[in-house]
């Protein structure tokens, strides 16, 4: 440490001010002020990744639905299907299944065909 840095922490103590220290970062004190939201933001991440599992758990009930390349996202209700499906009627399929789960708001379908090999 250096002597300004010393003398200002000092000077500090002393004062009965509270610095921020030098490894904390502003995201750090974001967090601080903001922690009367996150309840809130930690319950809808919550309710998000519940919306995802009950929409994946729908498709994998589906007859003839492969679900292991499809990937569900979930946010405020708003679901997101991305991945890869062995057949076009999947896709239409996934997307009407996925509309069809309580909860769901809108599906934005982006799921392509899996046409095999590495490229």
């Amino acid at each position: 440490m250096n002597k300004k840095m010393m003398h200002a922490l000092l000077t500090a103590t002393l004062v009965g001010v509270a610095l921020p220290s030098y490894a904390q970062s502003s995201d750090a004190m974001a967090g601080a002020n903001m922690s009367s939201s996150a309840p809130s933001a930690k319950s809808a991440s919550t309710a998000d990744r519940a919306l995802a599992r009950s929409v994946r758990h729908a498709l994998a009930r589906a007859q003839g639905f492969d679900v292991s390349g499809v990937f569900v996202r979930a946010r405020s209700g708003a679901i997101t299907l991305s991945g890869t499906v062995r057949n076009s009627d999947q896709i239409r399929q996934a997307e009407e299944i996925t509309k069809n789960v309580q909860g769901v708001t809108s599906v934005s379908n982006k799921l392509t065909l899996f046409h095999g090999g590495n490229g």
